[in-house]
């Protein structure tokens, strides 16, 4: 039987994207020998009380720049067009058809989540379906019956929320790609409002 290529779904807000999502990212591609990632921004997740900071489109046209230098990498606006919250178990089915029942699918999440899966929709479907790879500073994943994990530890300090916090009070952001930083200067996205 011959074994189809190895395609990882990274979701997230990416408000913004920073280097930290772009290493954990690398290290998947390197330590499992994966052929792509698809980053998927969502329009508003369900484990999130609040909804994006910048608007779908100016998230997406910072992912497509970040990933510009990356073979490996493609960003799906999938759940934009879909309404929300975006249900993850609802997005792999979609992809599964499209790719192809050869096709070997995992999904990148942090140690948070992977703690939280009880809570999501449609969980078995996903173990049926995927093999997760769960990243985390430190601490190993509990493993779970009927779920197949693989662990990467991710220690990039980047955060989101402080990368907004530093544009509000004007500082520099090391954490950006170049692309990105320069297309948030542009568009004038995560300043304070006047």
């Amino acid at each position: 039987m011959t074994v189809g290529p190895k395609i990882a779904f990274f979701g997230g807000t990416f408000d913004p994207i920073h280097q930290g999502h772009l290493e954990i990212a690398q290290k998947a591609v390197d330590q499992l020998g994966l052929e792509r990632v698809i980053f998927i921004p969502c329009r508003r997740s369900p484990h999130k009380p609040d909804a994006p900071q910048a608007k779908d489109i100016d998230r997406f046209e910072m992912l497509k720049l970040a990933i510009e230098k990356f073979p490996w990498a493609a960003v799906s606006d999938y759940e934009l067009q879909r309404d929300p919250p975006s249900f993850t178990w609802d997005t792999i089915k979609y992809f599964k058809r499209q790719l192809g029942e050869s096709a070997a699918l995992f999904l990148i999440l942090g140690f948070d989540q992977w703690e939280k899966l009880s809570s999501w929709k449609n969980i078995e479907m996903l173990a049926r379906n995927l093999q997760f790879i769960v990243v985390g500073r430190s601490q190993q994943p509990m493993p779970r019956s009927g779920f197949e994990a693989h662990f990467i530890e991710g220690n990039h300090p980047a955060s989101a929320s402080e990368i907004r916090k530093r544009i509000r009070e004007g500082r520099t952001n090391q954490w950006l790609p170049d692309k990105v930083a320069t297309y948030i200067g542009e568009k004038d996205l995560y300043s304070p409002v006047s």
